[in-house]
């Protein structure tokens, strides 16, 4: 990142403060910062705090004689590597997704021929309102990257997605685009953890999932350079920095995430995900409770979504790279194998999960690669390290280069 350049667009909200420590950020590894501030970013941060931070002068007005007697915004919106817009707020996200140039920060973004990377932040309603929607799938179709939003507590006291992402995750972004990795412009969907099955208000079907190889997978992929759309159920293991995180809870959930984000076309697929395969036929809202006869409840169960046949059945909008996982107990490979031909997938990625192996929850894994071409045993490594080589593996495919 040492020597690239950023130009930083800070919208009107409070997360504005944010955008401080994320040049503090960016100064440090090197990066020069230009800053834009908007009329409502100067509501909430100063020029002079954010001048003194990036060590540049600070953009905000678009009739800036000094400055426009040499088209001053063309040459802003030229002059850097990548554009940031954080927070971009429902107002900038709009400007954006309908070609309004009536401020400096919208007449950048509709004039700058570089990648724009946004961390949207704004109350929940405002980020589930349709008109944001519609404006989040222009943005997305246009080949806008997107960070975030993060879900939690917002400074008006709701709760719920909306909080722009923390720094150090928009600095990840930053760094995954601004990397000259294989997969730069690649667009790949990782899917990660269990879901959860409700019973009934109490209790739920799940796997023994922790998302750990889902989320060093993601990792892996957005460090080699690729905006990775990263849906994962009720994970223990943490979702890693630099990737749009989408959190679900059950299967149908994690169908209809999917089913978003291809949206806009996808070159490859991970589905690392350890769906549950059944779930209630029919829920109840009441805790089922013990009988003084000691009867058992009789639970009826429904097949869920198969998401992995699901993607790789899409057609004209099947990634190219489909890759799925297979947690067995018996005869791994030839089970995997059989599930590949079954699924419509490219690659099986397969693990003995038996308790004595202690991979199911643990730190270490130990994969066979399932393909056309048959199968290859990787030794056993850090989930951090097979993620790593399957990352590479997946960039050789998608490139057309030699593994």
């Amino acid at each position: 990142m040492r020597g690239r350049t950023v130009l930083l667009i800070i919208g009107g909200g409070i997360a504005a403060y944010k955008s401080l420590l994320l040049i503090r950020l960016l100064r440090e590894a090197g990066v020069r910062v230009l800053p834009v501030l908007t009329k409502a970013g100067a509501e909430f941060v100063t020029p002079l705090s954010v001048s003194a931070l990036a060590g540049e002068k600070v953009s905000e007005a678009l009739f800036d004689l000094n400055d426009e007697a040499e088209m001053g915004h063309i040459q802003l919106s030229r002059a850097a590597d990548l554009v940031v817009v954080a927070p971009a707020t429902a107002d900038l996200m709009a400007k954006m997704a309908n070609g309004m140039a009536n401020d400096l920060a919208s007449t950048l973004l509709l004039a700058t021929d570089t990648p724009v990377l946004m961390a949207p932040a704004m109350n929940v309603r405002m980020w589930l309102h349709p008109a944001t929607q519609r404006n989040l799938a222009i943005l997305a179709a246009d080949g806008i990257h997107r960070v975030g939003p993060d879900e939690g507590e917002m400074a008006c006291g709701e709760f719920g997605p909306g909080r722009m992402a923390e720094p150090a995750a928009i600095f990840e972004s930053i760094a995954a685009l601004l990397a000259n990795g294989p997969l730069v412009g690649r667009r790949i969907l990782v899917t990660s953890g269990p879901t959860h099955e409700p019973i009934d208000p109490v209790r739920y079907i799940a796997n023994r999932s922790s998302g750990a190889q889902g989320s060093a997978i993601a990792a892996a992929l957005a460090a080699l350079g690729a905006q990775v759309e990263f849906i994962t159920g009720p994970a223990s293991a943490p979702a890693p920095l630099g990737v749009n995180v989408v959190r679900v809870e059950t299967a149908a959930e994690m169908l209809d995430a999917v089913t978003s984000a291809a949206a806009t076309p996808l070159d490859g697929a991970v589905c690392a995900a350890a769906v549950a395969d059944w779930r209630m036929a029919a829920q109840t809202n009441s805790k089922i409770k013990k009988t003084e006869d000691g009867a058992l409840p009789a639970l009826h169960f429904a097949e869920n979504p198969d998401i992995l046949k699901t993607i790789s059945n899409w057609g004209k909008t099947r990634p190219k790279l489909v890759v799925g996982f297979a947690a067995e107990t018996d005869d791994v490979i030839a089970n995997a194998t059989a599930k590949r031909l079954r699924k419509g997938c490219d690659w099986i990625v397969a693990n003995d999960v038996r308790p004595e192996t202690g991979i199911m929850g643990g730190s270490d894994n130990a994969v066979t690669l399932i393909t056309a071409e048959g199968a290859e045993t990787w030794p056993r490594a850090t989930k951090t390290e097979v993620a790593k080589q399957l990352a590479a593996r997946i960039a050789a495919a998608l490139t057309g280069d030699k593994a």
